[in-house]
């Protein structure tokens, strides 16, 4: 692939990511600091909306690295807005085939013979076309069919010059990379720098099909023992790094829910099935299917019947290119917190945040605990349909409330949670869309005392684990009591109230920016009418107007908020 073509998609990406850090400095930054928020509030929505469309725009036409990067951005529905996830929620049905000559020429490269030698017969209309490939329908000689119980296949091949085109598209957002972490609101956060890392080599996988075919025996082993969930089988005869052949497994797709339904299938039980399926990848396996999307899952109806009279079906895997593999201290937290979750234990889940790694150095721990206990006490047991349909005014009061964590949101994203998040995100749309009355917890609490019985110790274990707890607090209290008496008579004692505090805090830093931005317009202002007068004095007050500025973006601001 020529360098000029390169060196021109580099640029692009880069300059539209350019684009997008100058409009967000301006509008969000800018703007808010001279005290102007209130203009980039009244378009924000359909600023967002046309930035989500542009990046769409480009993500098709330049496809690679950018559909995937979009594929992710849609589905985190938990931190960006509707504008851009609902935008960018169906780029991996959009990309456009590669024409079949360029995917004959290199398939027969890689295979070493004419496609009609290696296979009965051969497709040219792909099937599906990916960000990184494209696939075929095949049928395999009499003798192979016969030899592997199958004659069916699909045949994966990588698009031409795809890995030049990841290295590319990789470096541009390594670039973009490096300027966020200069963005304290992110950088607080996310090591940026680090996740674009960890992307890069789960991308390289991708686009290396011999890894994909150990991944789907890896995860095939792991399931051996459950007659419901099927991968399907490698043609290795047929398989290089930049080809890949497997059965074909093709059914029900899962988002099909008319087709499901009209199977018999009970859309309730695939949905149970789905969740518990990803519960044993992630906290028993270590090792997940990571790319859940629709083209991916598929539902076969078999010819037998439950007790409830609904059909039996089979859960089909397929795409193994994208794969997690879960750290020991991440599986540690994650069992923590599905524990915690289960046991409705607000402590339990603080401690297992601090296991992941995802509270910011200062989290207010005890402000927390009792935040998620409320959760529980008001949250806990909803479905999903409910808990979409809680009261506006509720949700405000609970805000208010815990105004502090509103506000400071002390969480980060450690690296090793991207895939994994996004994971969770896509998963948790599917359950519901699949059962729209589904409930979490109700999945959730079996699996925490199986955890708690099991990897987690018994019953008994919990028990005298949160009774040593509990005796340590006794017998602290008095030397405790003793040292807040003392620190009264000597009038050393003082009261903190954080939300009062915080909220004096933004209402200070509120009023000293739209001070300065009151005073920084009437000096300009006034500059520019006495320009034609005295020139002399209108310089000197565009001078002060500057000034004002400068105090406006980087000095007003109100005393630190109690922590």
């Amino acid at each position: 692939m020529r360098s000029t073509i390169l060196r021109a998609r580099y640029w692009r990406i880069v300059l539209f990511f350019l684009r997008v850090t100058a409009s967000v400095i301006f509008w969000d930054i800018f703007l808010r600091r001279i005290g102007l928020g209130f203009l980039a509030r009244q378009n924000r929505s359909r600023r967002l909306k046309q930035i989500a469309v542009r990046f769409r725009a480009l993500a098709i036409k330049l496809g690679g690295v950018m559909i995937k990067v979009g594929q992710f951005l849609s589905a985190r529905l938990d931190v960006l807005p509707p504008e851009i996830t609902d935008e960018l929620a169906g780029l991996q049905d959009e990309v456009p085939p590669v024409d079949f000559e360029s995917i004959r020429a290199q398939s027969e490269a890689d295979l070493g013979a004419p496609l009609d030698e290696i296979f009965l017969s051969f497709e040219s209309v792909p099937v599906a076309a990916a960000s990184l490939g494209q696939v075929h329908r095949a049928r395999l000689h009499p003798h192979e069919a016969e030899a592997l119980g199958f004659a069916d296949v699909v045949v994966k091949i990588l698009r031409p010059n795809i890995e030049q085109i990841v290295e590319v598209d990789m470096s541009a957002l390594r670039v973009v990379g490096n300027w966020l972490k200069h963005y304290r609101p992110i950088s607080d956060r996310a090591d940026v720098p680090a996740i674009v890392e960890e992307f890069a080599a789960t991308i390289r996988e991708e686009v290396d099909y011999l890894s994909e075919g150990k991944n789907a025996e890896t995860f095939a082993a792991n399931f051996k023992d459950d007659p419901i969930v099927h991968v399907p089988r490698v043609v290795w005869n047929h398989t290089t790094r930049r080809a890949l052949t497997l059965e074909d497994v093709t059914a029900i797709k899962i988002t099909d829910y008319q087709a499901i339904s009209a199977a018999g299938v009970n859309r309730a039980e695939v949905a149970e099935k789905l969740l518990q399926t990803y519960l044993k990848q992630i906290f028993e396996d270590g090792f997940f299917h990571a790319d859940p999307h629709p083209g991916n899952l598929f539902i076969l109806p078999l010819n037998e019947k439950n007790e409830n009279g609904s059909t039996k079906f089979r859960l089909t895997f397929i795409d193994f290119g994208m794969v997690g593999r879960m750290p020991e201290r991440l599986m540690e937290g994650l069992r923590e917190t599905v524990i915690s979750v289960g046991l409705q234990d607000s402590p339990r889940l603080v401690k297992a945040y601090q296991t992941l790694g995802v509270l910011l150095p200062g989290a207010n721990f005890k402000l927390l605990e009792e935040a998620g206990a409320q959760l529980f006490d008001r949250f806990w047991g909803m479905n999903m349909n409910e808990l979409r349909n809680i009261d506006h005014n509720e949700v405000a009061k609970f805000g208010l409330q815990f105004r502090e964590l509103m506000l400071n949101m002390p969480f980060q994203l450690p690296e090793n949670l991207l895939l994994l998040g996004r994971t969770i995100g896509i998963l948790s749309g599917m359950c519901t869309g699949l059962y729209a009355e589904f409930n979490l917890w109700q999945q959730l609490a079996p699996y925490a005392r199986k955890l708690v019985e099991g990897d987690g110790g018994s019953q008994w274990d919990v028990f005298f684990d949160e009774a040593e707890n509990l005796l340590k607090t006794l017998l602290a209290i008095p030397g405790r009591t003793e040292r807040v008496l003392g620190r009264i008579e000597r009038g050393e004692l003082n009261v903190q109230m954080p939300l009062v505090n915080i909220q004096i805090s933004y209402l200070e830093r509120s009023l000293n920016r739209l001070t300065g931005g009151i005073i920084f317009l009437a000096l300009l202002v006034s500059g520019a009418i006495l320009y034609d007068s005295n020139a002399a004095l209108a310089q000197a007050i565009f001078g002060a107007s500057a000034l004002a500025l400068i105090y406006t973006l980087f000095f007003a601001r109100g005393h630190r908020p109690w922590r």
